[in-house]
């Protein structure tokens, strides 16, 4: 993933230029069904709202980590809490993320929340188990943004700028979600998995509303995080929901 952007100036001026950024992912090989841009430079944000006590979340699981592999996605896994009471409270879970996923709900006007669900671009929503629907939707969510705002983090990595463009009506918000990159698994000992090791990729432990963009170049501070997490910026309509774009550090 190519990341254009802002060089940020002194006393926090953004001015425009063509450096570039890159992940370190590599590529594999493209989708079965809709094979996907190996380098994008706006990436594809894939959101997986699962948890450990809901025995069909193990599969999208495994449909995100293949998803995490391709360098024009961010893949972001969100543990929700509503079903704890079946048993087996969510290791990962937290209250924030149930939120962020009833947000959704009601941009997409849906009857209600459900687990797994995957969430693309926040344009539209998939339920994790079919994966070749997810592939198809990611490849079509990677070719709809058009002249989306840059950005770019500080060499310190303790900000970020977004650069200047046009936007959506009732304007957009400035996100940071900081995740743990890689696998991670759980022994499960309660409720519908119990007994089983459950695995998860790119757990969230963070949500971080950093402020509002308007359309003109701003610069935010970053959170802290752990040496072992990532930080993934999107910016996000107010009203839709919509991702315009996003990137990594």
């Amino acid at each position: 993933m190519n990341v254009r952007g802002l060089i940020i100036a002194s006393a926090g001026v953004l001015i425009a230029a063509g450096a570039a950024m890159a992940t370190s992912a590599q590529p594999t090989a493209p989708a079965r069904h809709a094979p996907r841009a190996a380098a994008r430079a706006e990436p594809v944000v894939v959101e997986l709202f699962t948890a450990q006590g809901c025995s069909g979340c193990p599969e999208a699981n495994r449909v995100v980590e293949a998803l995490a592999e391709d360098p024009g996605v961010i893949a972001l896994t969100y543990a929700v809490d509503y079903w704890d009471y079946l048993g087996w409270p969510d290791t990962f879970a937290r209250p924030e993320f149930a939120q962020r996923q009833r947000a959704y709900q009601s941009a997409m006007r849906l009857r209600g929340v459900y687990t797994p669900q995957i969430v693309i671009d926040g344009r539209r929503q998939v339920s994790g188990s079919r994966r070749d629907d997810v592939e198809v939707a990611v490849s079509e969510e990677g070719a709809r943004r058009v002249f989306p705002p840059q950005i770019e983090f500080r060499e310190a990595g303790d900000r970020v700028g977004v650069g200047s463009g046009r936007p959506p009506e009732g304007g957009a918000e400035v996100w940071a979600v900081t995740y743990r990159p890689g696998p991670q698994t759980v022994t499960v000992n309660g409720g519908d998995n119990r007994g089983r090791v459950v695995r998860h990729m790119n757990v969230v432990s963070g949500l971080h509303r950093l402020g509002p963009w308007s359309g003109r170049p701003v610069l935010f501070d970053l959170p802290e995080s752990a040496a072992s997490e990532k930080v993934a910026v999107l910016v996000q309509s107010r009203a839709n929901r919509r991702i315009l774009t996003a990137a990594t550090l």
